[in-house]
């Protein structure tokens, strides 16, 4: 088959053009069981291809016909030996991947800045976690990749691992030297698994990172919504044969995996494969163009810098990509999440993420300079208001805490006995939930991790600039869950 067609897409207008008459769910029968003001605004298109599972349209736990077509074109496209459509998002991918190869007690290399995914994936398989520190970027008060040379020695001290899992490129854009960590990890016969949830363009243009494909990786987990075109929820798992199993890979993900699939999403993929596939490159230069003029106009305006090719000095920035614009603001004296509320509701701009020291802005196909020329000039005249109204500002001072120690396995953790205590008492501790910041969804703490006053006091900033700190069942964030302790009678 060719690149230009879309056999999912093709198959499932067909079968709507026919007009058959339903007698199988969803219950909203082609738009006429459902709420009128919704179909109006949805649209009969839609709603007549929102369909399940019946003979004609194949099966995505069982694929056979036109979803296996359009799988088979997505492995072609991204150079993979098999492509699997997610509708449970990259974090269904990610779990998919981590459970491929663990099971209870195995151990599995990990970046300590992960989605929750992969911790969530750790959980339920019972993996143990050798975490590998990222290197902190601390002028920017972010978290880049891993080293070459700290997966060397990761393997060295475990090389019964089952996988290495790698963040490429990271949530801001940064790539590690990913096909030397392939070559380290593949001398132990241990597969490679990609997070690569910010990265599926990456693949289609010769001026970005390598992707894991390309990189020679056993596993990706890749989010075509977030970049490619696709709608949200929508993503593909690419997989190289060798080191792992196809036929295990569709078993997990069937486990993981709705029965009511939606065709809605698994059509955008289809056409979001044959769009960078046939057209990816162009579309993709003048995104890059956009993005690389924007970078330089918002480092013309003082106060504020958006990182550029400088940011490859460190060991773990191999590569980055420039369609991400990592915007600091911390020299306007304003942490990042009010610089995103200021944008808006005086501009009607929302910015992909803010942190305590930055926003980060995305760039893509669907961008063009008339968006471009309003968040420049809004953030030219943010950074005049805010001279004007602090005179010279005080640049806000980067804090960043340690990794906490992991004292049980994040499994055993979650599972123990526990109690609730006071947030300010938790010191000392042992964690039994999450607690992140998201987006972008990278835990402060883990099930098992000892809680330090450090951490406590970086949520507490997160917590007054109004950043979304989320995990604890308590969404107040007043009261952490914890180990039970059993003290000694008297």
């Amino acid at each position: 088959m060719s690149q230009f067609e879309t056999p999912l897409f093709t198959g499932l207008v067909e079968h709507a053009k026919k007009n058959p008459v339903q007698f199988h769910i969803p219950g909203h029968k082609k738009g006429t069981g459902i709420d009128p003001e919704f179909r109006e605004f949805i649209g009969d298109n839609a709603l007549s291809i929102d369909l399940i599972n019946i003979g004609p349209l194949d099966d995505l736990h069982s694929p056979k016909g036109i979803i296996k077509q359009a799988q088979e074109l997505a492995a072609e496209a991204f150079g993979a030996d098999h492509t699997f459509f997610s509708v449970q998002g990259t974090s269904g991918a990610i779990m998919t991947m981590v459970m491929t190869v663990c099971g209870p007690g195995d151990k599995i290399i990990v970046p300590r800045n992960v989605h929750k995914s992969v911790m969530s994936a750790i959980v339920f398989s019972g993996a143990i976690p050798v975490f590998i520190h990222p290197e902190i970027d601390e002028n920017l008060g972010i978290s880049h990749g891993i080293t070459t040379e700290s997966v060397a020695r990761a393997l060295d001290q475990h090389p019964d691992a089952k996988g290495v899992l790698v963040i490429n490129p990271t949530y801001f854009g940064i790539s590690a030297d990913l096909r030397k960590i392939v070559e380290i990890a593949h001398s132990y016969d241990v597969p490679v698994l990609v997070d690569e949830a910010h990265g599926v363009h990456i693949h289609f243009h010769d001026d970005l990172p390598l992707s894991a494909m390309q990189a020679g990786a056993d596993m990706a987990a890749t989010s075509v919504h977030k970049l490619g075109g696709s709608m949200t929820q929508s993503s593909i798992l690419n997989v190289r044969e060798g080191l792992v199993s196809s036929k295990r890979v569709q078993s997990i993900l069937s486990m993981l995996t709705t029965t009511s699939t939606s065709y809605l999403l698994l059509a955008s993929l289809d056409v979001a494969r044959k769009r960078l596939a046939t057209e990816g490159r162009d579309l993709i230069s003048k995104t890059i163009s956009l993005a690389q003029s924007m970078r330089k106009r918002i480092n013309e305006i003082d106060r504020l810098y958006c990182v550029g090719p400088e940011i490859l000095k460190s060991k773990a920035a191999f590569d980055y990509d420039p369609t991400k614009l990592i915007i600091s603001v911390k020299n306007l004296g304003i942490p990042g999440y009010e610089v995103e509320k200021w944008l808006r509701e005086r501009h009607n701009i929302e910015v992909e993420l803010s942190d305590l020291y930055n926003i980060l802005c995305i760039v893509t196909p669907g961008d063009t300079e008339r968006e471009a020329d309003i968040l420049i000039n809004a953030l030219r005249e943010l950074a005049e208001e805010c001279v004007e109204e602090a005179g010279k500002p005080e640049p806000l001072k980067v804090f960043l805490p340690d990794i906490p120690l992991l004292a049980l396995t994040p499994r055993d953790a979650f599972y123990s006995e526990t109690e609730v205590v006071p947030f300010e008492e938790s010191e000392g501790r042992i964690t039994a939930e999450f607690i992140m910041v998201y987006p972008p969804g990278i835990p402060i703490f883990i099930p098992g991790e000892i809680i330090t006053k450090e951490n406590l006091l970086y949520i507490q900033k997160n917590l007054e600039v109004g950043l979304p700190v989320q995990g604890p069942e308590d969404d107040q964030i007043k009261k952490i869950r914890v180990i039970k302790e059993y003290k000694a009678i008297k």
